[in-house]
């Protein structure tokens, strides 16, 4: 095994623990519920379409069966098809919003913050909601929509979810 080859899977590993912490710190549910609460009630008895149907396989059933986002790789684009499938009609079109998160990115994690050209969180973002100023600072602006599609492609994992209330 090559340097390169293995500081790429210590990598790789180091960061898959990272994103493992995190999401079990934040759920984020597919942004059509107008209940919380029906979650727990009326997905019991439901096999999982909305994760099976879902075009960005962002969704993942819990082991209390209950659908949640995955944004580690890929985001939502708000295409519908979960609500549009769900019986019970936890997940329903009409109660459509943006995820309840906010997204941010850790300076000190950066590379851009930290002088290194990077563009790896811009580039995916299809709402223009990331600005740089002089270069090398991102920011998120009020354009986002906490679609997640920029976290998955930051090479050092410096893209945080925070859940709002």
């Amino acid at each position: 095994m090559e340097r390169r080859e293995l500081f790429s899977f210590l990598s790789s590993s180091v960061k898959e623990a990272v994103r493992e912490t995190k999401e079990k710190d934040v759920v984020l549910r597919p942004p059509y519920y107008k209940d919380a609460d029906a979650f727990a009630t009326e997905c019991q008895n439901c096999e999982g379409e909305c994760a099976s149907l879902c075009q960005e396989q962002i969704i993942v059933i819990t082991e209390d069966k209950t659908p949640r986002l995955d944004l580690s790789v890929r985001g939502c684009t708000y295409c519908d098809e979960c609500a549009l499938v769900c019986p019970s009609d936890v997940l329903l079109v009409e109660d459509k919003q943006y995820i309840e998160a906010s997204i941010v990115i850790n300076q000190s994690k950066c590379l851009s913050w930290q002088g290194v050209m990077c563009f790896s969180c811009k580039d995916p973002c299809l709402d223009n909601a990331i600005d740089f100023k002089a270069m090398f600072m991102p920011e998120i602006n009020e354009k986002c929509t906490s679609c997640g599609f920029c976290i998955g492609r930051c090479p050092a994992d410096a893209i945080d979810i925070l859940k709002v209330s």
